[in-house]
């Protein structure tokens, strides 16, 4: 009798795929729909209070995010205005405030992730491959050691953003950056504070194996830099490209919601891993990403973006509302205490081995085969697609033009 296999996504195959539309006009295509706010109003201008206190944070610490938006508002949107990608994108696109409030929050929340990235560089256990490694990095002569750097800083950066699509709890955190339905000079940079906490593994394991801790930290700056323009909502292709460095086409296919383009370019440099790895994709033809966003429901303010990835699991900082109660019940129930730490550590490390395997599923999947993308595991409402709605706008236009 055959053992019954054990799937790790649970009702997956009940989610019907979404077609990708055929594009007629890329003028037709409509804006993304300003969400209303969730709770009533009360609640949108607590969030709203509460965006703001994390933006003047950020500002109070330093200014280098509204220095940046500045920089590339003057150097960006000019060639956005006058070469287009998506010839209907208003300047003034819904949640542009919403991206320009992630720049201006960046030192602040750049805080935030800091802390919890060492505490996964720690646990990640990354250091220990580098320190066996260590021997081999020093025989290296100098001149190469920059290039094996950039090569390894690379390859890690891109499993790490692969495994940020493909293993649902990461995808969570991850979803906030692909949330954006407007690919422009500001959408980059917003993310959640902890979506880049899965590349500080990585410059842990190139710091332990004995690279420069300066070539570390400028790559790591670069990419987010670089990452910035290749979001711009231009139409340059640089084709010549296309195989050798990340472009914006690349990144835009990456961006894209469209079903054959999921699960690909992960890459955030060079597009060779994807090549290497069988996620490679840029279609010939005059064919060009339109549909961007997540079929799930992201919630479109601060506040609750950042809470975002946590709904569903307790909070293990609770006990931080009553401190003096909290001491007290240890003091007074000290087995009962140490039974529930026991439990709480034993669920990190249930969570941390499945994490794992799903890594390990993700790694050893075949070239092409249809995984199934996080982001359809976890989708909230069967009712609301960004891709169903293009589709259907696409199919009125059609009606019209025949008639």
């Amino acid at each position: 009798m055959e053992a019954e296999e054990v799937s790790l996504w649970p009702g997956i195959d009940d989610v019907p795929p979404v077609p990708s539309p055929v594009i007629h006009d890329v003028d037709d295509i409509p804006s993304a729909p300003s969400l209303p706010p969730v709770g009533g109003w009360k609640k949108a201008i607590f969030l709203r209070l509460l965006a703001v206190i994390i933006i003047g944070s950020g500002l109070f610490i330093s200014l280098e995010g509204a220095t940046i938006v500045i920089f590339l508002f003057i150097i960006v949107v000019p060639f956005e205005r006058l070469f287009p990608r998506q010839k209907h994108q208003a300047f003034k696109r819904p949640h542009l405030d919403l991206d320009i409030g992630y720049a201006m929050a960046a030192p602040f929340l750049n805080i935030l992730a800091l802390a919890v990235g060492i505490f996964v560089g720690i646990v990640s256990l990354a250091w220990i491959p580098g320190l066996l490694i260590a021997p081999y990095v020093a025989m290296i002569p100098s001149p190469y050691k920059l290039i094996a750097g950039i090569l390894l800083f690379d390859m890690t950066t891109y499993w790490a953003h692969r495994f940020y699509h493909e293993v649902p709890i990461l995808w969570k955190f991850h979803s906030i950056h692909h949330s954006t339905e407007h690919m422009d000079w500001v959408s980059g940079f917003r993310a959640h504070p902890f979506d880049g906490t899965l590349i500080v593994p990585a410059i842990v394991f190139l710091l332990a194996a004995g690279f420069e801790t300066e070539q570390i930290g400028f790559l790591a700056v670069f990419q987010i830099v670089f990452g910035l323009f290749l979001h711009a909502n231009v139409r340059f292709r640089f084709k010549l490209f296309d195989r050798f460095i990340m472009t914006p086409e690349f990144h835009h296919w990456h961006h894209s919601n469209e079903d054959d383009a999921i699960w690909s370019n992960y890459s955030t440099f060079l597009p060779m891993w994807d090549m290497l790895f069988g996620t490679y994709f840029m279609p010939k033809g005059k064919r060009r990403p339109q549909i961007y966003g997540v079929d799930e429901i992201v919630p479109m303010t601060m506040a609750e973006q950042l809470k975002y990835p946590f709904e569903g699991n307790k909070n293990p900082l609770r006990f931080l509302r009553h401190p003096l109660r909290s001491i007290w019940s240890i003091i007074r129930h000290p087995f009962r205490s140490t039974g529930r730490g026991l439990r709480f550590i034993g669920r990190m490390v249930k969570g941390y081995l499945a994490i794992m395997k799903l890594m390990f599923r993700s790694a050893t999947r075949p070239w092409g085969e249809k995984y199934p993308d996080a982001s359809r595991h976890i989708e909230r409402t069967a009712d609301y697609s960004r891709k169903k709605k293009v589709v259907e706008a696409m199919e009125s236009v059609e009606v019209v033009k025949i008639g």
